[in-house]
């Protein structure tokens, strides 16, 4: 055999279609992204997100922090939403430097219609327990805002709260408000 490539190296021509294909990819994403917005979209990212996470300190602090020994049911969105606030600040501090940020275009109200109907599912769940809002937040992000077809949407969703179920309460042994006493 008298090959010109070392052992393990890849061969000239899949390097040559392995650069087609990354240069198409690419390309495909460039014109798929979202127009770019600027400073001006970087601090207004950073204040929408300092006020989901305050709220959401504020409504999980509500449900009950306990301690690390025992956790309650507001500890860990708790601390999930000062981080995003800390996040956000110093998103707020360094972002009129960047410049990556994205306009707001039709898809951003996809992520408005995210939060709120994460908020309700916060404020269904000492109402009518973990199980209704959990089902129906994944129905809504998996069906009417991520397009996946029925059958998907109800196997992963009912999956989803069941694993959510069994990890919160029996794992993670967290007393969640629920309908369903196993």
């Amino acid at each position: 055999m008298n090959d010109a490539t070392p052992a393990g190296a890849p061969h000239p021509h899949t390097r040559d279609i392995l650069a087609e294909l990354e240069a198409e990819v690419a390309h495909e994403l460039e014109e798929e992204r979202p127009p770019a917005g600027g400073p001006v979209y970087q601090i207004a990212g950073a204040l929408v997100g300092i006020a989901i996470g305050i709220a959401g300190a504020v409504l999980s602090a509500g449900y009950g922090l306990g301690s690390l020994r025992e956790p309650g049911p507001g500890l860990w969105p708790f601390v999930v939403s000062v981080l995003i606030v800390t996040l956000c600040v110093a998103l707020l501090a360094v972002g009129r430097g960047l410049g990556d940020a994205e306009a707001f275009t039709r898809a951003s109200v996809l992520t408005v219609v995210g939060v709120i109907t994460f908020v309700a599912f916060g404020l269904l769940l000492p109402l009518s327990g973990f199980e209704i809002p959990a089902l129906a937040l994944c129905v809504i992000w998996l069906k009417f805002l991520g397009g996946e077809s029925w059958r998907n949407t109800i196997v992963i969703s009912v999956a989803t709260v069941a694993a959510f179920y069994f990890l919160f309460l029996y794992g993670l042994r967290i007393p969640l408000p629920h309908l369903i006493a196993i």
